[in-house]
């Protein structure tokens, strides 16, 4: 850039102090202060000013040779530090986007993670309580009902009625626990669809959460993603999970409208609604990033008679597209 405006300077002296050549400074100038550190465009920049006061001097300008001097002066190297100080404040500008730009991607992968993460725990803890803590509930009730029987045989009826209300109260232990076992690892929304994953959802909150859940469904989700069907039965989750730990709900109505080119969900209840500390939680958070990766914009609304509706409308093109674009991030 130094040899550029001495090129500069030897054609400015060329033409003579008629034709101004200072804009032609700019262009070194402005590149040294982007490419460069902020001094070092300063420093160039009072090089060009140097050089093009040097050339109009012996072009014998009669600006530099009057009471104009100490302005053409000031002029010139005004000039070319207003260039330096432009690229330099231009090149912070777009450096402090670019690191706005790579924060929001990596925030995005970490999201990302995270959910992958939760998911994977939560099947896990879901695959134990099948497989370990809900069989052995089962083995207990078989031998609570054997004890039962071995105890009438004894004709030890009030005994033998103790032990029948112990085996009946470890098989709903069975059931509940079966329920927590399959909202963990929803394996079953691949396999029934999700649809049917919500209505079986809905009896095993009434059942545990001695709730009146209920479950309608319009259109056909047959060709729904099962990745899409994973975040939306997720998103129900957790929607039903705030209205009766924080809510206190008694009705919740879970709706699912399947069209040609997106999915609508829609959980209402009739509970006190969502506070300020609960709507800043991670579950929200994690909700609106399932929400974003299934293509749609997860939205709560509190009607003027009570209770919460949360909805999310999943579109499969832009789903894909923001996954893409998280891959690529």
């Amino acid at each position: 850039m130094v040899v550029a405006l001495l090129i500069i300077g030897f054609v400015d002296f060329s033409t003579g102090f008629q034709i101004r050549l200072l804009p032609f400074y700019c262009g070194p100038i402005f590149i040294v202060a982007w490419f460069c550190e902020k001094r070092l465009g300063v420093f160039i920049a009072c090089i060009a000013a140097i050089v093009s006061l040097t050339a109009d001097w012996f072009d014998h300008d009669p600006d530099l040779r009057g009471w104009s001097q100490p302005w053409e002066i000031s002029r010139h190297f005004a000039s070319c530090l207003a260039v330096a100080l432009v690229g330099s404040a231009l090149r912070t500008k777009s450096d402090i986007a670019a690191a706005r730009i790579a924060l929001l991607e990596h925030s995005e992968q970490l999201e990302g993670e995270i959910v992958n993460i939760s998911e994977t725990e939560q099947r896990r803890i879901g695959q134990d309580l099948h497989d370990g803590l809900c069989q052995y509930l089962a083995a207990l009730s078989c031998a609570a009902t054997s004890l039962r029987d071995d105890l009438q045989e004894l004709t030890l009826t009030e005994e033998a009625n103790r032990a029948g209300d112990l085996a009946a109260q470890l098989r709903e232990a069975v059931v509940q626990t079966r329920d927590l076992a399959h909202g963990l690892a929803p394996a079953h929304v691949s396999q029934l669809g999700l649809s049917l994953a919500l209505g079986s959802l809905a009896q095993s909150v009434s059942r545990l959460h001695e709730v009146n859940c209920t479950f309608a469904f319009q259109g056909d989700d047959s060709n729904c993603d099962e990745r899409i069907a994973t975040h939306l039965f997720r998103i129900a989750q957790e929607a039903i999970n705030n209205a009766t730990r924080h809510g206190r709900a008694h009705n919740i109505a879970i709706k699912l409208e399947a069209l040609d080119n997106s999915l609508t969900l829609s959980i209402q209840d009739d509970g006190i609604g969502i506070s300020n500390s609960s709507s800043t939680g991670m579950g929200l958070a994690v909700m609106r990033y399932r929400a974003r990766l299934s293509g749609g914009d997860l939205t709560i609304e509190q009607p003027i008679d009570g209770g919460t509706i949360v909805s999310c409308t999943a579109r499969p093109a832009q789903a894909h597209k923001e996954s893409c674009e998280i891959v690529a991030a």
